[in-house]
């Protein structure tokens, strides 16, 4: 999976994160433990979540 960085999830609408968060969990879960994908899904996961906190709740 592609890295979604701070600066890509800041740039992305509420709907795009969260359709890029369920794509990077999918990601994650499907992933072979200790692979690149599998820590690109993670980072990008929590770049998502952080995110999503700083916007208001239903923006």
């Amino acid at each position: 999976m592609k890295l979604i960085s701070r600066f890509e999830a800041a740039s992305r609408n509420t709907a795009e994160l969260n359709a890029l968060y369920r794509e990077a969990f999918n990601a994650f879960a499907s992933a072979p433990r200790g692979s690149e994908d599998r820590r690109n899904a993670l980072a990008s996961l929590e770049n998502i979540e952080a995110e999503l906190v700083l916007r208001p709740p239903f923006g």
